[in-house]
């Protein structure tokens, strides 16, 4: 069972419209952010997580997601494990988020 705290799509969706500060780090691969993602999101891939993460500060509290929450569980473990504080992952991913959306 993971330690990584989860997140529901309305709470952060409210989070972000209250200028609240916490960075969203979307996981998905470069075909589905085209098909949408949440806005002001850092997107990092999956694969590519490993060799990026060390450009982020470990003080930020980050929301990490993906399409349905798997993938950025998994993204939230890694940098759990590399000393990032707070680090909480999207229950349900992008298939939960009903808020806006950018395109890249």
């Amino acid at each position: 069972m993971s330690t990584i705290p989860e997140m529901k799509a309305e709470t952060l969706e409210q989070k972000l419209n209250n200028n609240e500060d916490v960075t969203v780090i979307d996981v998905r691969e470069d075909e589905e952010v085209a098909e949408g993602m949440i806005p002001n999101a850092k997107h990092i891939k999956l694969g590519n997580l490993p060799e990026q993460y060390r450009d982020l500060d470990k003080e930020t509290d980050y929301v990490v997601v993906c399409r349905s929450g798997r993938r950025s569980m998994k993204a939230s473990e890694f940098l759990k494990e590399n000393g990032f504080s707070s680090v909480t992952n999207l229950e349900g991913g992008m298939l939960a988020w009903s808020g806006d959306l950018s395109y890249k």
